[in-house]
């Protein structure tokens, strides 16, 4: 492993029922989180017949922001404030759970007749603690919204934070930054060390830091301080992020994040009891995991 990295984190396979599997790489047992994110799944890429498709039911979260990014493919979002979004590749949903929110993700009536390939990462982003409690929030952000630009034969798009003097649309509350880079073979990116903390997702394709190889679903945490050159062994996308350090550790629980036991307790009292909001279109919901 090259000493630029400091970690190697390989993926776990998820299944989340009716054959869907993602690959999840955060959180990881030595390795909770990369500045705010405290996980990432690697979804897909899985083919649906027609007639088929993504059925993720009502399910609560508090005290994280997830972001949603497709390479391909379709979901449909539904959540208790009302919002009914597609989101399609290049797109950001951008989602602030904050005091609570429930949401599903689902595949349009259309989508489904016809089939389709789906492919992504989705991402959850602890909030700060002056905003752990914020009332919740829903954004879409078109892909022609975010900044892209070139850097020799790299292209860059800028999903959310900040990078190199750009600036993506989307509300984040901590000091991060999250890059889907497209890397034709043999091309070199050089990631600089404007953050503390930095990792290396390769979604698609494979590359080598240094010399060292790594493939598809590796996550790369990198070491404070070093400019790192990545270069494409094969046509590659890859997903860069990180930030600064959390302000405070963070449990988690199934779909709860809260730098409080007692805040995550009482998430999961109120979902028991149904205090949670309702989606409007939805009858079905996720009931609460044992334990």
């Amino acid at each position: 492993m090259s000493e630029m990295v400091e970690m190697l984190i390989q993926p776990r396979k998820q299944d989340l029922g009716d054959g869907f599997v993602v690959r999840r790489v955060l959180p990881f047992a030595k390795r909770r989180h990369v500045g705010p994110f405290v996980f990432l799944d690697h979804m897909g890429p899985a083919q649906f017949a027609p007639g088929q498709g993504l059925d993720v039911r009502p399910h609560p979260h508090i005290g994280l922001a997830t972001v949603t990014y497709l390479f391909s493919g379709e979901i449909l979002h539904r959540d208790s404030l009302g919002y009914l979004q597609p989101i399609r590749p290049g797109d950001v949903n951008w989602m602030t759970a904050g005091s609570g929110i429930v949401h599903s993700e689902r595949t349009r009536d259309e989508v489904r007749a016809a089939g389709q390939l789906l492919h992504g990462v989705q991402a959850w982003v602890a909030l700060p603690l002056e905003h752990e409690e914020i009332a919740p929030s829903f954004r879409h952000h078109p892909a022609a919204s975010l900044p892209e630009w070139r850097e020799g034969d790299a292209t860059l798009r800028l999903v959310a934070g900040s990078y190199g003097g750009h600036v993506a649309p989307a509300q984040c509350l901590s000091p991060m930054f999250y890059i889907d880079l497209d890397l034709p073979q043999g091309a070199s990116f050089t990631l600089n060390d404007e953050y503390a903390e930095r990792a290396v997702h390769v979604s698609i394709g494979g590359i080598s830091v240094a010399g060292t190889s790594y493939g598809e679903s590796d996550l790369l945490v990198l070491r404070e301080g070093d400019a790192v050159t990545l270069t494409a062994e094969q046509p590659s996308r890859l997903m860069l992020l990180g930030g600064a350090p959390l302000d405070a550790p963070r449990q988690m629980w199934w779909n709860f994040v809260s730098s409080s036991k007692e805040r995550i307790e009482q998430a999961k009292a109120d979902w028991q009891a149904d205090r949670f909001g309702k989606v409007p279109g939805e009858s079905e919901f996720i009931p609460l995991p044992p334990g």
